[in-house]
């Protein structure tokens, strides 16, 4: 690599030990998905261009990310306000370096359509009613989730966790916020300008409605303001910590992860070792002026690192919107493409590259199928 493609922002020390006990090594992805309600308000995200578009982002994320491109998919991947789906980033690192991928399914509306475990969650209500989730619900999905650890970690050298949950940058602000976090104007979104009044409008009404005690139990903030991966992926987190690195591929979602495990290993008297898990982003999430990522891992704890791969000089406007703000992280990409620089030493050339004509096919496919593209050069 002519530059070091993956660039520690907390925890120097921490990050830097990390990357080096796992680089090499090939990770097993775990793709955890999850709804909620939250994602269908008006103008909540950018994941899809319309509420009716996002109720099947996961859907089609999920397919698109086991079958790759296909002549006529269920779900199809939604049309974007701008930019080029984040999925196309992990699904070419995973498909060119034979990194192996496991589908959960936390609570969806609907089956995914591809091979899946299917953790007996269900779909969470909007975070503004106060009661996302009932809490019986949340306990048996952060109990999956020890048991997911423990297996899953035994399968593969290290692990990313990633999540598509539309709607859960809002849904991570009520996490964070209900244990007791300062996140107000921290956290991410999908938009160019991160939308914090209205995220905080509704996290305000979610958590004056449910009226948690003073001092909430980490299950009951998600059940009052969260959203069915959360458990999920801390649970898996905790498990495998205790046998090898972990990596919380995600942004916002996942420093909200971070500190519930950090929340709930206390609560629950939970063994983890903080050492092997760190969370791993992409450069547009961490650089994020309209919110502070890197304030937001202080504030948790977290080792924050972020691939610095750029679409700058891509041939696209669909990628080159990256670099204005739009999409910036989902579906595990800016772990995704941390892995490639670990594993086979992917630097900026061999991630663009990939992702590029994963692109152009997709394209050129639509194109021939008559549905248009936003992906032309």
């Amino acid at each position: 690599m002519d530059e070091p493609l993956i660039k520690v922002y907390t925890q120097g020390r921490r990050g830097e030990d990390w990357l080096g006990r796992v680089r090499g090594l090939r990770p097993g992805l775990v793709l955890t998905l999850g709804f909620t309600e939250t994602g269908l308000v008006e103008g909540i995200s950018a994941a899809g261009a319309t509420p009716s578009d996002r109720r099947y982002t996961a859907l089609a994320d999920a397919e698109f990310m086991v079958n790759g491109l296909t002549t006529a998919p269920k779900f199809p991947l939604p049309p974007l306000q701008a930019g080029a789906s984040p999925a196309l980033i992990s699904r070419a690192v995973i498909a060119e370096q034979g990194i192996p991928l496991v589908v959960l399914n936390a609570g969806l509306p609907q089956p995914p359509t591809v091979p899946h475990l299917n953790l007996g969650g269900k779909p969470a209500q909007c975070l503004s009613t106060g009661a996302a989730l009932p809490l019986d619900v949340v306990r048996h999905l952060w109990r999956q989730g020890l048991e997911q650890g423990d297996l899953l970690g035994g399968e593969s050298d290290y692990l990313l966790l990633a999540e598509c949950v539309v709607g859960g940058t809002t849904t991570a602000l009520g996490l964070l916020t209900g244990l007791g976090l300062d996140a107000t104007a921290r956290v991410n979104s999908s938009h160019p300008t991160c939308n914090h009044d209205q995220k905080q409008a509704l996290v305000a009404r979610g958590l004056s409605l449910a009226g948690l005690p003073e001092r909430p139990h980490p299950l009951e903030v998600i059940a009052a303001v969260g959203d069915p991966m959360q458990p999920v992926v801390a649970g898996i987190a905790i498990a495998a910590s205790r046998t090898r690195p972990v990596l919380l591929a995600g942004g916002t979602q996942m420093l909200a992860v971070y500190a519930l495990i950090v929340a709930i290993a206390a609560a629950e008297g939970c063994d983890w070792n903080p050492e092997n898990v760190v969370v791993g982003t992409t450069r547009w999430v961490a650089e994020d002026a309209t919110g502070d990522t890197v304030g937001l891992a202080e504030l948790t704890g977290a080792c924050l690192m972020a691939t610095q791969l750029s679409f700058a000089e891509s041939r696209f406007e669909a990628l080159r919107a990256y670099e204005r703000g739009f999409v910036k992280e989902g579906v595990g990409a800016g772990g995704c493409a941390i892995a490639a620089s670990l594993y086979q030493n992917w630097g900026q050339p061999e991630l663009l590259a990939a992702v590029e004509a994963l692109l152009e096919q997709k394209s050129q496919r639509d194109r021939s199928q008559g549905s248009g593209s936003s992906a032309s050069p």
